[in-house]
């Protein structure tokens, strides 16, 4: 296994995109923010005159809010397509609720004594709000403002999930690739930069109204320039790319690419939920993919020749510890019995009916065990507790609930399922920790994001999909007391994929045609 960089060593080897994904960051959140102020401050206003409405206003505000972000981001898309923008006005809503209740609660926690004076004074309703309201409810106001910027700072880095940059990008590629360095890298600089936000946005409130207007001139230049720079087409390129964010920082993902086949595609970071839709739709033409997702038939994809051979065998197995094996006699013999019973063709079918028809998994999952004849009802489960646990897409679900039904018909144990762990390091860890007892992996996973051979080596073994599975194995077991049971069958490698119909136009069939394309005058 690899000597593991140091942070820093990371941090100095990946300065230029972490200072372009932090200035993103600060473009999503202070224009955002602004925008948020131009709205919630006259809308608290508003409601402060028509008390009546002040409810059902903070009512609405606070449920968008209660909406959970990567919804929210989802809800986006149709209207906004992917990029900044969804980004920007989800963050504005999540801004939306502390400006506009603590306008609110500013104005109308003026002493009444105070606005009845300055109507005596002969001061229109204008005048006493700019000269006496505004004024002295404005340490309540900016403290909603402070809030609000806090929280944007945070939601911002799930903006990577549509394309929209961001120290996100860092994190969760982070992991997916069980780089402790980079989920830090992307982490310390968003925790960072909340506190100094917050901090600065105090001094500020302290300092009186002159130096508080020269800030807002500030907050809005720099919103704007970050803003313009993040929208800003980033360059002519022949074909738009869109990767997920373990794609980029994969050996056999996009710097694989760069450095077998020489091909530098400037792609845009966003999740997998949005990228084959985003192809589909044209907003990119060259994602990266999983050969086995059934949205590759679905949107008439093309996947391309991978020619020069950077993406190792991806055969799925269950990975467990040898002690849990050991503890819950009869589990290695309920697992084994979807051995070789799903080859690709099969899983795309299956995937197909979980991401385009919308079937549940435990529907899915219980016809193809019944056609496949091994399907039982569940026996009493008074044995114990299996707990399984999935990263988050659609196949690992559809697994892990054919594992749930073969394991409660076929032994006395109940199962226990915590689906949607998120990426391979939070998977394995979870794993280790004895929080889960197994989860389904593929074999290149373990390779390249949990064994981190040298370079030659996973070369080496990567020739043959059987050769890939006996070395993780007995790595595995080495290095980890975990064991690899028997594959399910079938092979969910990466890929790059196009529109088939825009392929065939540019007669690109191989990645190595795509590089000819692309440096083709």
């Amino acid at each position: 296994m690899n000597q593991e960089q140091t942070f820093w060593q990371f941090i100095a080897s990946q300065h230029d995109k972490l200072l372009l994904q932090t200035a993103q960051h600060l473009g999503l959140t202070f224009l955002s923010l602004l925008l948020a102020m131009a709205v919630g401050i006259p809308l608290g206003i508003f409601i402060s005159r028509r008390r009546p409405l002040a409810n059902p206003v903070l009512g609405v505000a606070g449920v968008l809010q209660t909406v959970p972000s990567i919804a929210l981001l989802g809800f986006m898309i149709p209207a906004f397509g992917i990029g900044a923008t969804p980004a920007i006005i989800a963050l504005l809503i999540y801004a939306l609720l502390p400006i506009i209740r603590n306008t609110y609660t500013g104005i109308t926690g003026v002493n009444p004594m105070v606005t009845e004076a300055a109507t005596a004074l002969g001061m229109t309703k204008s005048q006493r709000l700019f000269k006496v309201e505004l004024p002295l409810g404005m340490p309540v106001i900016i403290a909603g403002v402070r809030t609000a910027a806090v929280i944007n700072v945070g939601v911002a880095t799930l903006a990577s999930f549509v394309a929209a940059g961001g120290l996100g990008e860092f994190i969760f590629g982070g992991i997916s690739l069980n780089n402790t360095n980079m989920i830090l890298a992307g982490a310390l600089p968003a925790a960072l930069l909340a506190i100094l936000i917050d901090l600065g946005i105090g001094y500020l409130q302290r300092s009186g109204r002159k130096a508080m207007r020269y800030a807002l001139y500030l907050v809005v230049v720099t919103g704007i320039a970050t803003t313009l720079f993040i929208l800003w087409p980033s360059g002519t390129e022949k074909l738009r790319a869109g990767f997920t964010p373990e794609f980029m920082g994969r050996q056999d993902g996009d710097m694989g690419l760069r450095s077998v086949y020489g091909l530098r595609l400037n792609p845009k970071v966003l999740s997998d939920a949005v990228m084959y839709k985003a192809a589909h739709e044209g907003s990119l033409d060259v994602i990266s993919g999983y050969s086995t997702d059934g949205r590759v038939n679905a949107y008439d994809l093309l996947v391309l020749e991978d020619d020069k051979k950077i993406f190792p065998p991806y055969y799925a197995a269950p990975i467990v510890k040898s002690t849990t094996l050991t503890r819950l006699p009869g589990l290695e013999n309920a697992l084994n019995l979807l051995s070789g019973k799903i080859n690709d063709s099969v899983m795309a079918s299956l995937n197909y009916k979980a991401d385009i028809l919308n079937q549940s998994p435990q529907r899915i999952a219980t016809d193809f065990l019944k056609a496949a004849g091994l399907f039982k009802p569940p026996r009493d489960g008074g044995a114990g507790v299996v707990r399984i646990g999935t990263k988050i897409f659609g196949e690992q679900y559809i697994l892990a609930e054919m594992y749930r039904i073969l394991i409660e018909g076929d032994t006395d144990y109940t199962v226990a399922t915590k689906s949607g762990l998120g990426g391979t390091k939070i998977c394995f860890d979870a794993l280790m920790a004895d929080a889960i007892d197994f989860y389904p992996e593929y074999t290149g996973t373990g390779l390249l994001v949990l064994l981190q051979p040298d370079p030659k080596v996973a070369e080496a073994v990567s020739k043959e999909p059987q050769q890939t599975y006996q070395y993780v194995d007995k790595a595995f077991r080495k290095y980890y007391g975990v064991q690899w049971l028997k594959p399910i069958g079938f092979n969910n490698a990466y890929a790059l994929m196009m529109r088939r119909q825009q392929a065939e136009k540019l007669d690109i069939h191989s990645i190595s045609d795509l590089k000819a394309y692309l440096n083709a005058e």
